[in-house]
């Protein structure tokens, strides 16, 4: 199966022209031809079936055949605030396996011990979409710049929400044994050197639960992606 992202695309949508980039990849990479079917996605759920009408490198046109919404779609969402690494290639990795595994919303928290002071969306929407292309999905998540931690607890989340820290002395209780139902989840990762007390203190005021993703201590992406991972398997039944 050939597919092309195509996030402009309507169900209404008769034709439609790929962007260069996709045409390039389209007709020199794949050397696809006049006629040939290829599959289009628009990130919001919906598959598209069509053919080649026009072969170009720079604006292939494309004729729409059919179009259907995911039948897969989860009961539940997922929504990981996570802060950025110093090392971008860790996180991009988180963004990557997270798209594969599932994942609904992805924020990035500037937290009081953060390392990294930018994020560039661009390069991680490259990612997201490379990834939702490997593994067949149609739901490209919901990307957010960095965040300042504070502005991220004063905006409402629907559901269940959740801070996974290493603070010693304060209670935390397991995520897997957290999960009630199929519902939404908001997961807060902390940097490197975890989130501070004062930070904890914030989210349990907000309404966040803590919580432990196991005994072993591990590092920023793993724990986001863990935290995601989880949630399916305790929902994926």
């Amino acid at each position: 199966m050939h597919l092309f992202f195509t996030p402009d695309l309507t169900p209404s949508s008769t034709s439609y022209t790929l962007s260069e980039e996709e045409s390039k990849h389209c007709v020199r990479v794949l050397r696809l031809n006049q006629g040939d079917a290829v599959t289009l996605i628009d990130g919001r759920g919906g598959w598209y079936e069509a053919e080649i009408a026009e072969p170009n490198p720079k604006k292939t046109r494309l004729n729409i055949l059919k179009h259907t919404q995911d039948p897969f779609q989860r009961a539940y969402k997922i929504h990981v605030a996570v802060a950025p690494t110093k090392n971008i290639d860790r996180i991009e990795w988180f963004v990557e396996k997270a798209v594969e595994t599932g994942i609904d919303e992805i924020t990035f928290l500037q937290c009081a011990r953060s390392e990294r002071k930018a994020v560039n969306m661009d390069r991680i929407e490259k990612i997201a979409v490379s990834a939702m292309k490997q593994s067949m999905k149609a739901q490209l998540p919901t990307l957010h710049p960095l965040t300042r931690y504070t502005d991220f607890l004063a905006q409402p989340q629907e559901g269940q929400k959740f801070i996974a820290h290493l603070v010693e002395g304060l209670e935390r209780h397991s995520l897997a044994r957290s999960v009630s139902g199929p519902e939404t989840y908001t997961i807060l990762i902390g940097p490197e050197g975890d989130f501070n007390p004062e930070e904890v203190a914030q989210a349990l005021q907000a309404g966040y639960q803590p919580v432990t993703l196991g005994q072993s201590r591990l590092r920023t992406e793993t724990a986001a992606l863990a935290a995601c991972h989880t949630i399916h398997v305790m929902l994926d039944v």
